[in-house]
């Protein structure tokens, strides 16, 4: 994994004195995202992973399901007369360029946790494009415990700075299949079920996503797009997140801290192991 930090030099109080330091700090840039050359969105990243960032976001929003549905995803060098622009935009071309309906995107009705909208509206609207899980995962609460110290020791970024989410898929042995870091969540969401798509493993049924922070609806929403069972959050989730994970069929897990955590949808009665 890249080292996508800065170094920064300022100065550092503390009561044993002050002093100068270099400090790394997590680097963030805009990203445009076009589909057929049509701008739909800008999202605040960490640069790396582009590609996948553009996959995972157009399959959470319900644009493509499949990897074979685009033609090419092309990293655009940008506004050759403003240097801060380069490698800043991605273009995805799509096989049938035709059925491509700009209308359809809805992240402007998630992005927000105050959008105003029914939580039961809004969880039907995701059910429209993604069905429920059917095959309940078994899962065992002594494995997913292991998970957080796994995630951190994989952080390489997040070592140096303290400053990035990161998501990570861990397949049925326990072990991570794929982690990214962003200073977004839901970019390092998007970036892990993109790396998904295009390697063809969708959808992950067998499997189990970690989140380094908070859980909210839109990753729930993500997860199910991916077909994600198992979704363990290191922080608290929010209600309309534990709601959806009741209505989608997915187990959801908070506070995963040492041997605690908090199962707020599921297990599934046949699951192994004890719950602490």
């Amino acid at each position: 994994m890249s080292d996508y930090s800065k170094e920064f030099g300022i100065q550092r109080l503390s009561p044993n004195g002050n002093c100068t330091a270099q400090d790394h700090i997590a680097c963030e840039e805009p990203l445009e995202i076009r589909v057929e050359g049509k701008s739909i969105a800008v999202v605040m990243r960490t640069p790396g992973n582009d590609r996948e960032l553009a996959a995972g976001f157009l399959l959470s929003e319900g644009v493509i399901s499949s990897p074979g549905e685009i033609f090419e995803i092309s990293e655009c060098p940008g506004n050759a007369g403003n240097p801060q622009e380069a490698g800043n935009l991605v273009d995805v071309m799509l096989m049938k360029a035709n059925n491509f309906d700009a209308q359809s995107l809805t992240r402007h009705v998630f992005s927000s946790s105050s959008c105003g909208i029914c939580g039961k509206a809004t969880i039907e609207s995701v059910f429209g494009n993604f069905p429920e899980i059917k095959k309940k995962p078994e899962i065992s609460p002594e494995k997913i415990a292991t998970y957080p110290d796994k995630l951190l020791a994989a952080q390489e970024t997040f070592e140096k700075t303290g400053g990035l989410h990161a998501s990570a898929i861990f397949d049925s042995d326990g072990e991570i299949l794929v982690l990214r870091e962003d200073v977004g969540r839901h970019n390092a969401l998007d970036k892990v079920i993109g790396w998904s798509l295009l390697e063809d493993r969708l959808p992950l049924s067998e499997h189990t996503l970690l989140l380094s922070g908070r859980v909210s609806f839109e990753l729930m929403q993500k997860a199910l797009a991916a077909g994600i069972p198992t979704v363990a959050g290191i922080s608290a989730p929010s209600s309309l997140a534990v709601e959806f994970a009741r209505e989608s069929g997915q187990v959801l897990i908070g506070f995963l801290r040492g041997e605690t955590m908090n199962i707020y949808a599921g297990p599934p009665e046949h699951s192994t192991g004890t719950t602490p």
